[in-house]
């Protein structure tokens, strides 16, 4: 069986989701887009080669009936297009943030179970060739119990969508309580959420930013520098967000009572830093070269894995969309808890409470 899908919200992330769909080995087909913009769905629609496209949702709900609908909006559309698209009997893939609050978050997937359909957010990292072998070594004990978690996640402000934020006083992310940090941060925190079991841990937070404030309105707002520290019963974490620093790095690096891993997701390897096992000089001299064949294993399957046309910056995507319709198909459990979305928005309130920016609103 093919699951019938639809997308709503015509972004540049809605790309990602075609391709994703594209590769879930038959499990769904694209069969409608829908956006506000007529023109920016039919585009959509040509491009993507997406037999039907709407601007209204609603109607396009009731003539597609979708089995599956893709969110990739903007999140203050979020609850009113879950529930809608709950309610006519679809599934719903929601980008991240999943909501513009917790509580709102809550209400969606306190809906999801009321209706007794599925729901998953775009943590695409979460499910990354990188994230899936840490996840491995977690399971068969090769790290020990995880001590402590840093997470870093690079933002490049030279690229499209830095340009626009600084460009256009008026664009969405400025709306959000947590402006760009907002829009980010569940890549940030997904990854240590996981090691950091505790329902409601402990945070501390702070943001800055290091550019010169010349707009005089929303934009002076934005903060661009966070760290967070979480602390758990057993575990900690540690979590840096920034567009200064080069070049814009993407990593988590898990320090175990067994082994300490470094996993780079920007290069796709994994690699247990080696312990030294000899005495004196020479003990210091062979862990150096230890790394360097494991990072030369890890470069060799990546190239194999691109000479296979299986090396894609959407993987973690496929995987996810896949794991999902998997989900649906054999009626088994979601791929990410809402546990999980819940506790992200949690952190994600506390953060900007602690971090506030403007007095702005979300409308």
């Amino acid at each position: 069986m093919s699951l019938r899908v639809a997308i709503v919200g015509c972004g540049k992330i809605a790309d990602g989701h075609a391709e994703a769909i594209k590769r879930s080995k038959g499990k769904g087909s694209l069969v409608a887009a829908c956006d506000l913009e007529p023109v920016i769905a039919e585009q959509y629609a040509i491009r993507m080669g997406v037999p039907s496209f709407y601007s209204d949702y609603e109607k396009m709900l009731a003539v597609e009936r979708p089995d599956v609908v893709h969110i990739t909006t903007p999140p203050g559309s979020h609850v009113y297009l879950a529930t809608k698209a709950m309610d006519a009997g679809a599934h719903v893939f929601c980008e991240k943030p999943l909501a513009v609050d917790q509580p709102q978050g809550k209400k969606i997937i306190d809906h999801a179970l009321a209706t007794q359909k599925k729901l998953t957010i775009g943590w695409e990292f979460f499910f990354d060739p990188p994230a899936l072998a840490i996840r491995d070594m977690v399971g068969s004990g090769v790290i020990g119990d995880v001590v402590h978690v840093e997470s870093s996640y690079g933002f490049d402000r030279t690229g499209n969508f830095g340009d626009v934020l600084l460009r256009d006083k008026n664009y969405w992310v400025h709306r959000l309580p947590g402006k760009l940090f907002h829009n980010a941060i569940d890549h940030l925190l997904n990854k240590t959420i996981e090691f950091v079991p505790d329902e409601r841990p402990g945070v501390m937070a702070f943001g800055y930013t290091r550019r010169t404030k010349r707009f005089g309105d929303e934009r002076d707002d934005m903060l661009d520098e966070l760290r967070v520290m979480l602390k758990g019963e057993r575990s900690t974490a540690y979590a840096t967000f920034s567009v200064d620093i080069q070049p814009p790095g993407h990593f988590l690096r898990i320090y175990g009572t067994k082994n300490t891993v470094h996993a780079d997701f920007n290069m796709r390897t994994v690699v247990v830093e080696a312990a030294p096992k000899f005495p004196s000089s020479i003990g210091r001299v062979l862990p150096s070269f230890m790394e360097t064949l494991a990072y030369a294993k890890e470069a060799g399957r990546n190239v194999y894995e691109f000479a296979r046309s299986e090396f894609h910056y959407f993987a973690g995507m496929r995987n996810l969309v896949t794991a999902f319709y998997d989900s649906i198909l054999s009626d088994g459990p979601v791929p990410i808890s809402y546990g999980d979305m819940d506790r992200v928005g949690y952190v994600m309130d506390e953060i900007f409470r602690q971090v506030p920016q403007g007095a702005s609103k979300q409308s």
